[in-house]
């Protein structure tokens, strides 16, 4: 992946109607870089894929990629492939035809047509299907022949609308697997839309989080986790305790509780707004009076519980492993908080 920019959205607002989806957003993305657009349902993601891709236009701005203002162009002009959640696969046409559709359209021979598509066939675990049809595959096979037909046109730009929300889990985690050795081989520049926020940071060198048609913070998916600029991203990315703290000589003090997060957090002012991610905190059976807990709910979870303690008169969410303690309802812990899943906000608590 380059840092040379390559698909640049300008100042674009999106309107259908009086309602704006889309309100002066920007945003560059490097050559070969994996973008995931993530955010509740109606926040503009899917918008934006869709204006990248030709199926919309702006109602202002300007879109270019590789250097070329393509704003005006339509899907078959701009050099995009896209990958839809239903797969969009021709039933009457065998596996072959259906990823050569696109290479006949365009021109390539029938001899080079066949090479294509047997070796992107072979890049998708599908090696002698060509002469198979859709109601003969699975659906997570299915799926593989709607990536070997957009990989075998190599596109500058490849987009994917919640490509995987119609497989099971495993599946799911098999797939984008692949999906990311191929985008990272081919070194495609490529946008993601999901709402499974695991898949998009198992896939992503970048995540961008929409909310109301605005970008919320775009970065790394661990520095969006662990830094979160905001409440909204702090409660989005996963589980948030917020509390009020006094910072003083490298130690935040969350109810008494003096914690040395040197290193770790640095806060402007004395009072300060701290967040505490459940899998930051460890119950204990011994420790200081400010530490002191009480259960309120238990939820197992498999590999762990997911534990709610009352602290001080706050909730505080946390995980448990299921294998090293088994707490109940009543139970009284004393909490201990590791200053590496902690951050600030600007925000009160």
């Amino acid at each position: 992946m380059s840092n040379e920019k390559f698909v640049e959205l300008n100042n674009i607002t999106k309107r259908f109607g009086k309602n704006t989806v889309i309100d002066n957003l920007s945003l560059s993305v490097s050559k070969g870089e994996m973008v995931t657009l993530l955010g509740p349902s109606g926040c503009g993601k899917t918008t934006i894929l869709r204006l990248i891709a030709g199926l919309e236009k702006p109602t202002e701005g300007q879109i270019i990629i590789d250097g070329e203002d393509v704003t005006n162009l339509s899907i078959q002009q701009r050099d995009i492939c896209m990958v839809f959640q239903s797969y969009a696969l021709f039933p009457h046409m065998s596996l072959g035809e259906n990823i050569g559709y696109g290479l006949k359209m365009i021109g390539v021979p029938k001899g080079e047509r066949k090479d294509r598509i047997e070796e992107a066939l072979e890049l998708v675990d599908l090696a002698g299907f060509a002469d198979r049809f859709v109601d003969q595959i699975s659906g997570g096979q299915q799926q593989r022949v709607a990536l070997a037909r957009a990989m075998v046109l190599k596109p500058k730009v490849l987009l994917f609308d919640e490509p995987l929300s119609n497989l099971d889990a495993n599946l799911r985690r098999s797939m984008r697997e692949k999906i990311r050795e191929l985008q990272k081989r081919f070194d495609i520049t490529s946008f993601y839309v999901t709402h499974d926020q695991s898949e998009a940071f198992a896939v992503s060198d970048t995540v961008l989080v929409m909310n109301k048609g605005h970008i919320m913070q775009m970065d790394t998916p661990q520095r969006l986790y662990r830094r979160p600029a905001s409440r909204f991203m702090a409660n989005f990315m996963g589980d948030a305790n917020i509390f009020p703290a006094h910072y003083q000589d490298g130690h935040v003090s969350i109810f008494g509780y003096n914690i040395d997060c040197q290193g770790e957090i640095e806060p402007k002012t004395a009072d300060c707004t701290v967040g505490v991610r459940p899998e930051a905190v460890e119950l204990k059976t011994t420790g200081e009076e400010c530490q002191r807990c009480t259960v309120e709910s238990v939820a197992y979870m498999g590999p762990q519980y997911e534990v709610s303690v009352n602290w001080n008169g706050q909730i505080l969410l946390l995980q448990v492993n299921s294998i090293m303690l088994k707490p109940k309802i009543g139970d009284t812990y004393y909490l201990t908080i590791y200053p590496e899943g902690m951050f600030l906000l600007d925000e009160p608590a």
